[in-house]
């Protein structure tokens, strides 16, 4: 039943500090990364059939469920850790074995939110690009004496990819001081020429890196909550193993990943639609008179609001009261000019076009 609020302003104080949950609001959630072609509604009467089976017994542990991962990529299972979400595995990654950990920002806030006191570095990205400089980010990995280094491939919220050779380049000039590389490709499957831009083949030559791969985004599962860390490195995989818990994989999602495989055509039709309507949104939001629009590789696109028009969280909540439309401002973010700068989740062609015309209404204040 959705909660009653006395005006829009009180439904949008209580959205604002959610991380989740949206869909029990009735509003149009321009802000969290969901895939809306995928899974296909056989995945969903396959798991209403089987739902006595999956509620009253136990899942299977991580063996099993690295098996059914690797069926998936191609990979053997002893270089794959589950996790409930990729942010089980940033919390063990940030929060536990890092004695010192160096993001790029402004980037996914998990990775720092999770670091304990004293053992984050942040990185700022070149600005305004928001391009990462590999080679400068690697020399204040070693000046940090970092042991853990991430990049985020495509970033959020920038959208922008980071060249593979420049991953390569950034894990060779780590390695010789036993600093692991986190390369994170949540994102990745909505980039043009995922296969070549992704690290995932080629991760046994790469011994100090590792991949993480949130799989809600990609296969629009959120709430399933599944993740997965991929290395060669058996060591560092076994020891972020030994911190994840028995039974930490649900029986749903277990479900899931077990018939994946017989949806990979579906699977990869819904990506192509989403960057199809991306590709359209994209278009749609750089006529906006004075607008800064990032070029997009992921299914969200940044942007910056042009320099007359009200702050990133005055227009976020205006769009909210007047449209029941919720986006993300970049306040959160470490960056130069936060307040300037927005996150807007693509949806479809319709929903997106609708936003399109408020956003325009809400830029500036009436006369």
């Amino acid at each position: 039943m959705e909660r009653e609020y006395n005006t829009q302003a009180d439904k949008y104080e209580y959205v604002s500090k959610q991380h989740g949950g949206y869909y029990r609001h009735n509003f149009t959630d321009h802000a969290y990364l969901y895939n809306l072609y995928f899974p296909p509604k056989a995945v969903f009467t396959h798991l209403k059939d089987n739902i006595e089976d999956l509620v009253l017994n136990y899942p299977v542990a991580q063996d099993a469920l690295a098996e059914l991962i690797g069926n998936l990529i191609q990979q053997p299972a002893d270089r794959i850790v589950v996790g409930n979400g990729a942010a089980e595995i940033i919390k063990i990654l940030s929060g536990h074995l890092a004695k010192k950990i160096i993001v790029p920002v402004p980037s996914f806030n998990e990775y720092a939110n999770a670091a304990p006191e004293g053992h984050l570095v942040e990185f700022p990205l070149d600005f305004p690009s928001f391009q990462l400089d590999v080679d400068k980010f690697a020399a204040e990995a070693i000046k940090a004496n970092a042991d853990i280094a991430v990049g985020v491939t495509p970033n959020n919220p920038t959208s922008m990819l980071v060249p593979k050779t420049d991953l390569i380049r950034l894990a060779q000039k780590l390695e010789k001081y036993n600093c692991m590389l986190i390369v994170d490709e949540s994102f990745l499957d909505f980039a043009d020429n995922k296969e070549q831009a992704s690290l995932e083949q080629d991760i046994a030559n790469y011994p100090n890196m590792a991949i993480l791969k949130s799989m809600s985004k990609a296969y629009g599962i959120c709430g399933l909550r599944i993740g997965y860390l991929l290395t060669a490195n058996l060591t560092f995989a076994t020891t972020v193993r030994n911190r994840i818990h028995i039974w930490n994989i649900n029986g749903f999602a277990e479900e899931f990943l077990r018939i994946l495989p017989r949806y990979k055509h579906e699977f990869e039709d819904s990506c192509k639609r989403v960057k199809a309507d991306r590709d359209i949104f994209y278009k749609k939001l750089c006529a906006i008179d004075g607008m800064t629009v990032f070029k997009p590789d992921a299914n969200y696109i940044f942007c910056r609001l042009p320099d007359a028009a009200l702050s990133g969280p005055e227009v976020t909540k205006r769009l909210f009261i007047e449209y029941n439309i919720y986006i993300k401002d970049s306040v959160g973010k470490t960056q130069p000019d936060a307040d300037r700068y927005i996150r807007i989740a693509c949806r479809t062609n319709e929903e997106n076009s609708k936003l399109i015309e408020a956003l325009k209404e809400v830029l500036y204040l009436k006369a």
